[in-house]
């Protein structure tokens, strides 16, 4: 059974990896999904389900288009979600026999290691060259600038021509898209976990008890990670586009988990219901504003505890 649900899956997300040489909106978000039986094969059947599906799936990918598809495939979706989804279900029992499982925290600090090296690999599968990869990437900024200027969404400055524009703004911006890049790949490991496991839970296959997600928080390892991030960025070349990558996860990182404590520490409260709506409004037509303080207050929970010292009991578990 485990051999062919894993089969099965993979063929799924070899299947929705494929689509996106469409080049379609709608190609683009069934890419976005490809992790997702996946994650279900090896949440609801355990780990070796998700192997056989990572087996067959870079299999499939290296039939229908390349080699080099099926192991871009491989590394940036496949083995990922293989290896959240095997954390998420560990586990161990102590002497009165209560299990405590993988704290969420922790496999988030997983999840940003792995959209780390998913974005690396995502760089390296398009040339090994660090200067011919900035040129390519500095051509689609170009393009995309060159865009956004013809249908007015960017305005140039009085005696600013687009040449100049795209000189002084393209190796500024070229420098920040693996941050982009991790920020989206952890973005979508994270909503397709959840996605999965809530999946899995509703048809009664999920080992693990729900959490209680507002109670999440990083380890103060992910303050040590992002200082390390930080310093390797300032390097040229691959190793400097990995520690932009590092900072852009864990910055995403702490988004989720500074909104995990606007959660936790209004419960209860009378205007906890108008404060979350007005939160995730803003999030949508407010994005660039609202997530740098959504990080700061994640990171500030991590550096200070704040959490810790308005400690609320989580709720009972549902029956």
């Amino acid at each position: 059974m485990i051999p062919v649900v894993g089969i099965g899956a993979g063929l799924v997300a070899a299947l929705l990896f494929s689509v996106v040489i469409t080049g379609s909106p709608l190609a683009v978000l069934l890419y976005s999904a490809a992790p997702l039986p996946i994650f279900i094969a090896a949440l609801g059947w355990n780990h070796r389900a998700g192997l056989f599906a990572v087996g067959a799936g870079a299999v499939a990918v290296s039939i229908a288009l390349s080699v080099p598809a099926g192991i871009a495939f491989t590394l940036i979706i496949a083995l990922p979600a293989w290896w959240i989804a095997y954390l998420a279900l560990l586990a161990r029992t102590d002497g009165e026999g209560a299990t405590e499982w993988y704290p969420l925290g922790r496999l988030m600090l997983w999840m940003a290691g792995t959209a780390t090296v998913a974005t690396v690999a995502s760089a390296l599968m398009m040339t090994t060259d660090y200067e011919a990869y900035r040129a390519v990437i500095a051509r689609i900024v170009e393009n995309l600038l060159a865009e956004m200027v013809r249908s007015r969404v960017l305005t140039l400055a009085e005696g600013t021509t687009q040449a100049e524009l795209a000189a002084n703004i393209t190796p500024l911006l070229v420098r920040a898209v693996p941050l982009g890049i991790a920020a989206s790949v952890i973005s979508t490991i994270t909503a397709n976990l959840w996605l999965a496991a809530k999946t899995v839970q509703l048809s009664g296959r999920l080992p693990r008890p729900w959490p209680f997600i507002p109670l999440t928080s990083l380890p103060r390892q992910a303050l040590l990670l992002m200082v390390a991030g930080l310093a390797v960025a300032t390097f040229d070349g691959f190793v400097g586009l990995a520690g932009v990558a590092l900072v852009g996860a864990l910055l995403v990182s702490f988004t989720f988990t500074g909104l995990a404590m606007l959660h936790d520490l209004s419960r209860g409260q009378a205007w906890r219901t108008p404060m979350l709506v007005s939160i995730y409004v803003a999030l949508v037509v407010m994005q660039a504003v609202l997530t740098p303080l959504l990080a700061l207050a994640g990171i500030l929970d991590t550096l200070l505890g704040l959490r810790k010292r308005a400690a609320m009991p989580p709720p009972p578990p549902k029956a």
